[in-house]
């Protein structure tokens, strides 16, 4: 099979030629059908930021769909033939945060990001089976969506809560879905420009706004919202908006942080103490999360699909991901394995 490696910082990815995988006990191989190119792939490779950065020789790839092909022993749910996702990690199977659908807080855990390639191995009891109304392009935009999913969870959201997003990528749209599917009232999106903006209105924002130079995001955010924001989702993860997000939720209300900033960054606690403002991280997703999207996009609500903005050959892979590196009207870049 191919499959593409990151072999150090400063170089493309390398597509290799490899022996097909077999599974183990209690897992299956997967025939990789799409999966996606997330901006978290690009902060661990670009070197700057020592203790978030992969280890040379790595595979990547975690937002994947494929077909089942082979079973391992104990394997007991899934058979030859089954649409799957799958955690792009995994745990001991066993222990209290596993069988509450959380392995990424396993003393066990196990990276499995293995998507781009044309066949990976995921372990079944991480593994969701695709209703048959998805195709594998839906099965690939689960693990971002759930991301956003889990965000929103955590936020406790009321009906009618004023929400703003900063950010307009695939996390800050997932947001976006969830906070208007799960009960939020009015929904502003901002970002550095408008190229999202019809996406995030597809997605469920109300309005769109661009700060100028000398404008206050915090004024415009609650000119449009009739009020400050009661709950602000951080989805951009750069330097200094989490200081951004404190000034402009409204007093005790909420920010959640759901972007990755790979660098150090810094906020005046004051600011955030003044206002009793509540400081939420997110971190991946649960088993449940998964199996919710997958739902979800069973029922038909599709939006997310339009996020899709390009589809190329794992060949095409290495360059697609260094121009990806830049500023680019692209959302989400699905790599199909068998394409040439």
């Amino acid at each position: 099979m191919k499959a593409a490696y990151f072999t150090k910082v400063g170089s493309p990815l390398e597509v290799r030629s490899l022996a097909d995988p077999a599974p183990g006990v209690g897992e299956v191989v997967l025939k990789i059908h799409r999966c996606g190119i997330c901006g978290s792939d690009l902060h661990m490779t670009d070197g700057h930021a020592p203790h978030f950065t992969l280890p040379e020789n790595s595979t990547l790839g975690h937002e994947f769909a494929g077909e089942v092909i082979a079973v391992g022993k104990g394997v007991e749910k899934l058979k030859i033939g089954d649409p799957v996702t799958a955690l792009p990690f995994a745990g001991c199977g066993h222990c209290v945060t596993c069988l509450a659908g959380r392995p990424n807080f396993c003393a066990e855990f196990k990276g499995a990001a293995a998507g781009f390639a044309q066949y990976a191995v995921v372990a079944e009891r991480v593994a969701t089976k695709l209703p048959r109304t998805l195709s594998m392009e839906d099965g690939a935009l689960i693990e971002p969506m759930a991301v956003g999913l889990h965000g929103v969870a955590l936020a406790k959201l009321t009906p009618g809560t004023k929400v703003l997003v900063i950010g307009a990528g695939p996390v800050g749209l997932a947001a976006i879905f969830w906070a208007r599917r799960l009960g939020a009232g009015r929904i502003v999106a901002t970002a550095p420009s408008r190229r999202r903006e019809a996406l995030a209105r597809h997605m469920g924002a109300d309005v769109f706004v661009v700060p100028e130079a000398g404008q206050d995001l915090a004024v415009m955010a609650a000119d449009a919202l009739e009020g400050a924001p009661d709950l602000v989702f951080e989805c951009a993860g750069q330097k200094d908006l989490i200081a951004r997000a404190i000034h402009c939720v409204k007093p005790r209300g909420d920010v959640v942080v759901l972007g990755f900033c790979t660098v150090p960054d810094q906020f005046v606690p004051a600011a955030a103490v003044w206002k009793e403002v509540r400081i939420q991280f997110a971190v991946t997703y649960s088993m449940q999360e998964f199996a919710y999207v997958a739902n979800v996009f069973d029922a038909g609500h599709v939006e997310p699909r339009m996020m899709i903005t390009d589809r190329i050959s794992l060949d095409a892979l290495p360059d697609a991901f260094e121009a990806l590196r830049n500023r680019s009207t692209q959302c989400k870049v699905m790599v199909n394995p068998w394409l040439n």
